[in-house]
């Protein structure tokens, strides 16, 4: 289940924004450099230990560094196999980052 960039957008930076965007690369922030603008990072790795974290009434929309890595699918049956609402960022990090998209340093 992938959501389109174009859906994220319209409510980018709202706080009554219905989507929360999950930065799930498990790389530390050296590596990582920058991430979508607004992202909560949590690492694949991590994610099932912090579900009673996150917010049953949001939508979750994960990302991984580009579309042929794993760790995007893993987060996304995590978070579906737990109730949540979830979507995978069609084209990840490296479509949101080759279309100039809002990004932030971490």
């Amino acid at each position: 289940m992938y959501i389109s960039h174009v859906e994220v957008l319209k409510t980018l930076g709202d706080d009554n924004s219905p989507y929360v965007i999950l930065d799930v690369r498990n790389a530390p922030n050296e590596a990582k450099k920058d991430q979508i603008k607004g992202a909560l990072a949590l690492p694949a790795k991590d994610l099932a230990n912090h579900l009673d974290e996150l917010d049953k009434k949001k939508t979750y929309v994960v990302y991984d560094w580009n579309s042929g890595t794993i760790l995007g699918k893993q987060a996304l049956l995590i978070l579906l196999s737990a109730g949540f609402d979830a979507y995978e960022l069609a084209g990840a990090l490296e479509g949101w980052k080759g279309m100039n998209l809002p990004t932030e340093a971490v």
